[in-house]
């Protein structure tokens, strides 16, 4: 290696360093992934967003611009703030109810010895497989279909001798909103599978000295143990849920466009319960309105990523369970 006029030794180029074949290959299969999110992530992003600045009616180039009009009048947008009220009733139904039926299951799981504890894990795990779209058919076509030999109006009359109900998506004005039901149900059935082996995974981090360790101090097993160990060794794992099962919910599309009929007549009981995702759906296929219906889609992102942060903040999201 020769030496500056300093006296400082100079670098050799990277081809004569011993790591530049290191570089070559890191970048080499780096650059698909990059190249990918570049094209299909980013780019639709910031085409999205400049369409949102648009007035882009019909066409999904960037013309007429009109700055954050799109913003103001989708927020000023009563259909629109409907939709918000939609999704977070259903989020209020689903998020809690989901987060203790699977921490429910992945404890009763994991309490299974033997070979027959990856059978369970396997059962509950099978409908995260199933198309959401699959999934809702069946619900509003077999399940709670309305006649009297559907499955769940045979079960409300055989098991608990309640009358059946005839009008599970559109029920006549001053009946009970049964469609709440069916919407919770059928997401239900294909989530929970998928967090419960989350909360298996974190079950199975938790030392099981601790437990041993209560049970010579003379604690039982049962609720004191669950409230004392399982809880706290669960926080992290349990605020991942919550903030998953939060971003989900308001994803809400499938189960609401095919239960409520995508088309036909039983199109119209889509405004029973329209989410944000189907609204700005509407707005934008139906009405070509994709200026619009970009400012309502980022909107919408911008509201899970603030909720999402806060509730980050609050439970304390990443720190150790042992502070």
């Amino acid at each position: 290696m020769s030496a500056t006029p300093t006296g400082a030794p100079r670098s050799a180029p990277f081809w004569k360093q011993r790591k530049w074949e290191e570089q070559i290959a890191f970048w080499a299969f780096m650059a698909p992934m990059l190249i990918g999110l570049g094209l299909f992530t980013f780019t639709p992003i910031v085409w999205g967003f400049l369409i949102s600045l648009s007035d882009a009616r019909n066409t999904v180039s960037i013309s007429d611009f009109v700055g954050f009009r799109n913003y103001s009048d989708m927020l000023n947008d009563e259909a629109f703030r409907k939709s918000l009220r939609t999704i977070l009733l259903f989020t209020i139904f689903i998020v809690p109810t989901t987060f203790f039926l699977s921490l429910a299951l992945a404890m009763l799981v994991n309490s299974v010895a033997g070979p027959i504890r990856p059978f369970f894990r396997t059962i509950f795990f099978i409908p995260t497989a199933i198309s959401y779209v699959i999934a809702s058919l069946v619900w509003r076509t077999s399940i709670f279909n309305g006649t009297p030999y559907g499955v769940a109006n045979l079960a409300l009359y055989e098991i608990f001798g309640v009358d059946k109900v005839y009008s599970w998506i559109s029920p006549p004005a001053g009946d009970p909103a049964w469609y709440w039901l069916v919407l919770v149900t059928v997401r239900l059935w294909l989530q929970v599978g998928f967090y419960m082996i989350i909360f298996i995974a974190g079950l199975q981090e938790i030392p099981r000295d601790l437990y041993e360790a209560a049970y010579v101090d003379g604690a039982r097993p049962g609720f004191t143990t669950f409230r004392t160990i399982t809880l706290p060794m669960l926080r992290n794992t349990s605020i991942a849920v919550l903030l998953l099962n939060f971003i989900a919910a308001f994803q809400a599309f499938d189960e609401f466009y095919n239960i409520f009929g995508s088309t036909g007549a039983s199109s119209g009981n889509l405004a029973l319960a329209r989410p944000p995702l189907v609204y700005l759906f509407q707005v934008g296929l139906s009405n070509q309105n994709y200026g619009l219906a970009s400012a309502g889609a980022f909107i919408l992102t911008a509201i899970i990523i603030v909720v999402t942060l806060v509730q980050g903040r609050i439970f304390g999201f990443g720190r150790s369970t042992a502070a």
